[in-house]
């Protein structure tokens, strides 16, 4: 009861506030009069009602016809800006204009002829304004010529400030006055109450799904850290029990004991830790309802069976998942129906195109996932088309990129994209690299680099050398060293043909390259080096280019790699009591367990060549580097 009188007055305020807002005028009568019976205190609310509201709006319309600058900004900054944001650009520009009237209305009352003593405290007035609050719009073009104003011994001449004094102007400047104040001082009329009501019910609404999405990224960023914990978990145990074994095998030494017999049994005891296998899925629903489902049921479909991949151990668990999808043709890459997983290429939601795309570079980033995505005879021309479709800065051209990329590694589809034409495509994108992301862009050097380590990549490459070389040295320059080393890759490769290598001198390539050895680390200095070493080769020693004469067959070479971009900037969110992810899955979806666990191949061990040289095999971003260390 003690909290109900301390409020009491203020929540009386706020009944008849609303009474008189919806028109209760005998109400208000009635309540009136009980609380003088009952010695109740009825307190006026702070917000201004109808007739304060109409009182501040004549008072300030006076104050700018009478040049009252004291009054007016007063009142201005008592009743207005406690309504408006500080960064609202309508109340900004017109405080601005309001500004420069009061600062030029002497002049403009007088001809001319102003007292020079309050014009000149009028304009300090505006300058201060213009280094503290003004100062916000100095670098809009529509205002930056007001900044001098100050300084213009007489504006009233000026061709810049004329249009200041003309009539128009005043009169335009006080009819967006009258209608900003009268749309600003309506909105303080609402009633308290009122919006006390509707802050707690859509607010609330809106604060419940705004909080729901955040469970979901705390979610996924859990499971994330989860999975890196119990890697290191299981590097720390390794750790110690090599180091156990380290000190056994030393002591064993000491005794004389052949203590390399006994390290390679101890370390072959040791094991990694088992990491459980995935629940089984019902992949013949799934991939019905890819198809025939609700564009929103297909995308989330799409994500959780690409977080399953990338959020895997790697190892057992996630070769198993892989194999799982393959020895049920999750995409339908051995399916001729008409209708088919692959088609979702072609949605009409950008939302379902996008998640296909990025499915599919989560397969391509994988050895195995590449073998299978390869058997299906059309879907390089599928992501061709989408490639030349899509806007470059949705996530879906991104994802289709980073496919194509990493399908460049193997030599069959190399072959394909040469004879598609993907070498002009590229070396067009590429004439203007700002307009590309960095991915994007890397990306592209990649795969145009690994296109053009082929004879048949180089003969294109030597029928536009012009067009080429002044592309690739466009890129030299780009602080991504990854950039700079797929360049020199792919300079030192179509270098070998005579004719460019014609072309480059003329152009003056050597000149070029040595320009942009300058601070670059020792790595790319060598590279350089190397290419250069190529632009002066004799003809003799080239080691041109015939399809018999072919390059050295070589197995794939990178390891299996998941991008971590792959995940990045989700755009689908789960709505309230929705399933999404692993759940969503294993709730509906969940098949019998027939989990049958595959040798994996034995992966390509390295790049056999120094780490000086350019490179002279097909590499996908990410990945290169490691392949040196190895």
């Amino acid at each position: 009861m003690g909290d109900v009188l301390a409020y009491e007055a203020e929540l009386l305020g706020l009944v008849k506030e609303y009474l008189d807002f919806a028109g209760f005028q005998e109400t208000v009568k009635v309540l009136k009069k009980e609380c003088k019976i009952k010695g109740k205190p009825l307190t006026k609310p702070a917000d201004a009602s109808s007739e304060d509201a109409l009182h501040v709006q004549e008072g300030m319309l006076t104050a700018f016809e009478d040049g009252d600058q004291k009054v007016f900004f007063q009142l201005w900054e008592e009743h207005i800006l406690s309504l408006v944001h500080d960064s609202d650009p309508v109340a900004q520009n017109l405080e601005f204009y309001l500004h420069i009237y009061f600062a030029t209305f002497l002049l403009k009352q007088t001809m001319g002829k102003p007292d020079k003593a309050e014009l000149e405290e009028r304009i300090s007035y505006f300058k201060a304004y213009l280094e503290t609050k003004g100062a916000a719009l100095s670098q809009t073009t529509e205002f930056l010529p007001f900044y001098a104003l100050p300084f213009v011994p007489n504006p009233m001449v000026h061709p810049s400030f004329k249009e200041l004094f003309q009539d128009s102007w005043t009169l335009d400047l006080k009819k967006r006055l009258e209608k900003f104040l009268s749309l600003t001082l309506k909105s303080r009329q609402t009633p308290r109450l009122l919006t006390i009501f509707k802050e707690s019910g859509q607010c609330n609404k809106e604060m419940m799904q705004h909080l729901h999405q955040q469970l979901v990224k705390r979610e996924q960023r859990y499971m994330t850290n989860l999975k890196r914990l119990h890697k290191l978990q299981m590097d720390y145990r390794n750790l110690l029990g090599v180091t156990a074994e380290l000190v056994d095998s030393l002591e064993a030494t000491i005794t004389g004991k052949m203590a390399s017999t006994l390290l390679r049994a101890s370390l072959a005891s040791i094991k990694l830790q088992d990491v459980p296998l995935l629940p089984s899925l019902d992949y013949e629903k799934l991939k019905k309802d890819l198809i025939t489902g609700s564009d929103r049921l297909k995308a989330l479909l799409l994500q959780a069976l690409r977080w399953r991949l990338t959020t895997s151990y790697p190892g057992e668990q996630r070769d198993t998942i892989m194999q799982a999808y393959i020895s049920n043709d999750l995409l339908d890459c051995h399916s001729n129906c008409q209708r088919s997983v692959l088609q979702l290429l072609y949605s009409k939601s950008e939302v379902v195109r996008q998640y296909m795309a990025r499915l599919i570079n989560a397969f391509a980033s994988l050895i195995e996932g590449r073998a299978y995505l390869s058997q299906n005879p059309t879907l390089l021309q599928m992501l061709e088309d989408r490639l030349k479709a899509e806007d470059k800065d949705s996530l879906t051209w991104e994802n289709v990129l980073g496919a194509l990329q990493k399908f460049s590694l193997r030599r069959a589809l190399q072959s394909a994209m040469i004879k598609d034409g993907l070498i002009f495509w590229l070396v067009d994108v590429l004439i203007d690299p700002d307009c590309l992301s960095d991915y994007n862009l890397e990306y592209c050097a990649a795969l145009l680099m690994n296109l053009c380590l082929r004879s048949a990549g180089k003969k294109i490459c030597a029928s536009i050398p012009n067009h080429m070389l002044r592309v690739l040295s466009g890129l030299l320059d780009h602080e991504n060293p990854k950039i700079q080393s797929y360049v020199n890759g792919a300079l030192y490769s179509i270098l070998a043909i005579p004719s460019v290598r014609e072309e480059a001198k003329e152009m003056g390539m050597e000149e070029i390259l040595r320009c942009f050895m300058k601070e670059r680390n020792e790595e790319t200095v060598r590279q350089i080096e190397f290419v250069i070493k190529q632009l002066n080769s004799e003809p003799f020693n080239d080691s041109v280019v015939s399809e018999d004469d072919e390059e050295e067959e070589y197995e794939e070479e990178d390891s299996d790699i998941l991008d971590p971009d792959l995940d990045k900037d989700e755009v689908l969110l789960p709505q309230m009591g929705e399933l999404s992810g692993e759940k969503l899955l294993t709730t509906e979806y969940l098949g019998i367990m027939t989990h049958t666990p595959k040798t994996k191949k034995k992966q390509f061990a390295g790049v056999h060549q120094s780490i000086d040289e350019p490179l002279q095999r097909p590499v996908t971003p990410g990945s290169h580097r490691t392949a040196y260390l190895m």
